[in-house]
């Protein structure tokens, strides 16, 4: 589809019919200047706007996509080029937004993640809940910016997307209770536990656990400790 023949021709029908591009711009309900933008070759008309440019134009829409007026010994020959054309433009058309919007989550997604992260305390199960949430818009733009994969790779793709990214969570989580002495975001459940030397904290992840003796976070292995055991530790560890 040649869109600056199209433009050409679009500027010299509405020359021909004595119009201005702010007439044909009020007959059809858009802007002078998206009168300017066809003519230039810059871009086409909606689709939606065919059969009205054609109708205000007085020609056929075969014409407007060959960007000449067609004879009728051509007709059904261009007929079907210029439908293959229009299929094969607005697949790109779609594409080119599909792809957009799929770059636009990517960027939302991580910056909900990161945000989550850094606003919100370790204490705060928010911070787990939004990053998780942004995670998971990441991977929807991932998988719209992969559409045109095959499908079982691409489901494959987003699989290890989504592990990989709540990994790098865990993982982050994970160095930051080691390095800042703070509660881990990602946890299962919490359990307080006051003793006569102070309280005792107990957090339960996914991978490992983490035990708070008065002001000292300490990274355990994971399994199910009883409150004997949380006492023994947390004395043992003054």
């Amino acid at each position: 589809m040649n869109q600056e023949k199209i433009g050409k021709f679009i500027a010299k029908c509405r020359k021909d019919k004595k119009m201005t591009q702010s007439e044909l711009a009020e007959k059809l309900g858009v802007t002078d200047k998206s009168i300017g933008n066809w003519e230039n070759g810059r871009n086409m008309p909606d689709l939606s706007l065919f059969k009205p440019l054609c109708d205000v134009l007085g020609i056929t829409i075969n014409d407007l996509l060959s960007g000449e007026k067609i004879s009728k010994d051509k007709y059904q020959e261009r007929f079907e080029e210029n439908i293959v054309n229009t299929i094969d433009y607005s697949t790109k058309k779609i594409n080119k937004y599909s792809n957009l919007i799929g770059l636009l989550l990517v960027i939302f997604g991580l910056f909900i993640s990161m945000s989550a992260i850094m606003i919100f305390p370790s204490e705060s199960s928010w911070g787990s809940i939004y990053s998780i949430f942004g995670v998971i818009i990441f991977v929807i733009g991932i998988s719209k910016l992969t559409k045109h994969i095959k499908l079982n790779i691409r489901l494959l793709l987003i699989i290890i997307v989504f592990l990989g990214s709540l990994g790098i969570l865990f993982i982050t989580d994970y160095i930051n209770v080691k390095r800042n002495n703070v509660a881990p975001m990602f946890r299962i459940s919490s359990t307080y536990i006051g003793i006569d030397n102070g309280d005792v904290l107990y957090y339960d992840t996914p991978f490992y656990d983490v035990i708070k003796c008065k002001s000292k976070f300490n990274i355990v292995k994971n399994k199910n400790y009883s409150h004997e055991d949380l006492f023994r530790y947390c004395t043992n560890n003054k």
